[in-house]
């Protein structure tokens, strides 16, 4: 278990030592921790909190998945916007479990992980379509300006005031604008915006 929040800690660890199945071998602090630790071949589930003090923990659940592919993953957090649960999923997490979960949620989504399925706290599993997972090659590729401009659409700004704040021709905007719509394949820019951040792009 990796988590920087000592009770946080306690009470996973109450909870698996309470189960007659499970055994927590250690917890870290630190994302170096974890990378140091010389039993990493021999862990079957990492409960990885997505926010420590040295380091992103969606890219270090990408890393640990490229060297040790068959640890099984599950995001810990408190977040549950779903833009963020989407981007750990699409990093390689087995499923996602939020912090506030009660013991049997907590050993269900574990064992369910375990299984080979997507384990969700039951708390977020309502309210999220694992069907609408996208896989990184679908996510449109933006050039900077496209970025840019998405930006300032997700700030509810016209096409008059973009060209105006980064120097450009309104006509040029409106063409990028396009460009973003066809590339999200949708006619409506508040679903691009919403589709941008449910990818990580915003």
């Amino acid at each position: 278990m990796v988590d920087d929040h000592p009770l946080v800690i306690e009470g996973f660890k109450n909870v698996i030592q309470a189960s007659e199945e499970l055994e927590l071998r250690g917890y870290f602090n630190t994302a170096k921790a974890l990378m140091e630790y010389p039993g990493m071949d021999d862990i079957d589930v990492l409960l990885l909190d997505i926010t420590l003090p040295d380091g992103n923990g969606i890219q270090l659940c990408r890393e640990i998945k490229k060297q040790h592919p068959d640890i099984v993953i599950l995001a810990i957090s408190n977040l549950s916007e779903r833009s963020i649960i989407k981007q750990m999923l699409l990093g390689g997490a087995n499923g996602y479990l939020l912090k506030t979960a009660d013991a049997g949620d907590i050993l269900y989504c574990i064992r369910e992980a375990l299984d080979g399925k997507l384990a969700l706290s039951r708390e977020i599993k309502y309210n999220f379509d694992p069907v609408d997972l996208k896989e990184p090659s679908q996510i449109p590729e933006l050039t900077k300006r496209e970025k840019q401009i998405l930006k300032l659409l997700a700030q509810g700004k016209k096409s008059a005031e973009i060209a105006g704040e980064l120097f450009i021709s309104p006509l040029t905007v409106k063409t990028h604008r396009a460009t973003l719509l066809q590339k999200f394949q949708t006619g409506s820019v508040v679903v691009v915006v919403n589709k941008a951040k449910e990818y990580g792009i915003l």
